[in-house]
């Protein structure tokens, strides 16, 4: 293992110098044109290979609704080449909002989603020539819940003595019900209904980065028919994708974002080593995989890790950690490589359903002779692009017209926009954006000191 290391490569020879170094399995390829190959998914046709992984602004109107934000933020992912949309999480019922302002499509407001899609759809095939797929990724956020203010109120499948008290929880409190959990699948579906209605090519049953669903995999501990084995485990997930299908039919996307690996230790953690919480055992994520294609997941993509815990580059590498995060051992391009893994992994499983690669956003821009190296070996179907696609969202417009990634558009990976987010504020890109978020970083910093300080 090399020790942590800032991005500091003059051209691609530097980086595989150091990629050798690491020993990491990462390789490039200057066929750069095969990113431009359309894939079909669903009988939904994409026009390349670049998708926008769902990153959550935290800047909905107060009923869920697109706010002036949310329309600014996703006109600039439609018109900026990529081929999907991954729309960020969308919560089925409002107990289980992560903050008050996530999006949220209600039966009063599926209108104003309606409207906008329609105008994205327009603009994006008129500059284009083509409009993305766009997939609404449906959550309950479970343990992460905060419907309302500053105050966590915390939904859990199971007690996890290392994330209870982060959350204020010492133990004692009752989990969710078996009937709590089974009423979940009809909210799922209506949402469902409303992102058709509203235009959207599919939805994404949520299970990464342990929210409720993601807890729930990982719900070993848990007695009751959602909890020990994993046919258990994974009920309410089977349960949810066969009330969405029956509800919007088979023309519809289902798709899956989900964590493969929870880098947390058995039995709290899920495709983990019950005797090393660093070592991967794929034989669930695989069943999990083959069981959701049978269901009719028609498009998955993997993450891994808790983006709330201490470990965050397991989820995201970066440069620079959030504020009271230890910046890790392990070199970026580990992180990097493991990620990539992963996804092989899934996608050697999933065979011809298309799985979404991530862990892309430190390479800066060399991520497109990695991307395509990646999709040659067939490593993974697309390239999903998170934190890059808030600093940078032309970077696919820029790489499929020929013209190349600039740097000094590409995410630095400061990881500003997650403190934000830490800060129970409004995020986007502090660095390539702050004319908008720079104020809104230092107001959500300021205020969470106050709350800090008493």
């Amino acid at each position: 293992m090399a020790g942590h290391e800032k991005f500091n490569f003059k051209d691609i020879l530097e980086l595989d110098a150091k990629i050798r170094e690491v020993g990491a399995d990462i390789t490039h390829s200057d066929d750069i044109p095969v990113l431009s190959t359309p894939i079909v998914i669903n009988g939904r046709e994409c026009a390349n290979r670049f998708a926008i992984l769902p990153m959550e602004g935290c800047d909905s109107a107060p009923d869920g609704s697109p706010s002036d934000l949310v329309r600014r933020r996703y006109e600039r992912f439609f018109l900026g080449g990529a081929a999907l949309v991954w729309w960020e999480a969308n919560a089925v019922v409002e107990e289980g909002k992560a903050n008050e302002l996530q999006m949220m499509i209600t039966d009063r407001n599926v209108s104003s989603f309606a409207s906008f899609m329609a105008d994205m759809k327009e603009k994006s095939q008129r500059k284009n020539g083509y409009s993305p797929v766009s997939i609404l990724q449906l959550t309950h956020s479970g343990r992460y819940s905060r419907p309302h203010g500053h105050k966590a109120a915390p939904i859990i499948p199971q007690h996890d003595p290392i994330l209870d008290p982060r959350v204020g929880l010492d133990g004692d409190e009752d989990v969710v019900s078996d009937e709590y959990l089974a009423s979940l699948p009809e909210k799922y579906a209506h949402s469902a209904v409303l992102a058709r209605e509203a235009g959207f090519d599919g939805v994404d049953v949520k299970a990464c980065h342990r929210y409720l669903l993601s807890e729930l995999l990982a719900s070993h501990t848990r007695g009751g028919i959602y909890g020990g084995s994993f046919e258990n485990r994974t009920r309410l997930i089977r349960e949810i994708i066969r009330a969405i299908r029956k509800a919007v039919g088979d023309d519809f996307i289902i798709a899956s974002r989900f964590n493969v690996f929870d880098a947390h230790p058995y039995p709290y953690g899920f495709g983990v080593d019950k005797g090393d919480m660093w070592k991967f055992d794929p034989s669930e994520p695989v069943s999990l995989v083959r069981m959701m294609i049978d269901e009719g997941v028609s498009l998955l993509s993997n993450s891994a890790g808790n983006p709330y815990y201490i470990y965050p580059q397991v989820t995201r590498p970066f440069d620079l950690s959030s504020m009271g995060i230890p910046t890790p051992d392990e070199h970026p391009l580990e992180s990097i490589s493991m990620l990539f893994d992963f996804t092989e992994c899934i996608q050697r499983a999933a065979g011809d359903v298309p799985v979404i690669g991530n862990g892309y956003t430190w390479l800066r821009d060399f991520i497109p002779y990695i991307a395509a190296s990646n999709i040659e070996r067939g490593r993974c179907s697309m390239v999903g692009l998170g934190r890059c696609a808030i600093a940078y969202p032309d970077a696919p417009k820029d790489v499929i017209s020929g013209k190349g990634m600039d740097r000094g558009k590409c995410c630095i990976t400061c990881s500003k926009c997650t403190q934000i987010m830490r800060d129970h504020g409004t995020t986007g890109c502090v660095v390539r954006d702050s004319g908008i978020y720079a104020p809104l970083y230092r107001r959500f910093r300021a205020e969470a000191e106050e709350r800090e300080n008493g």
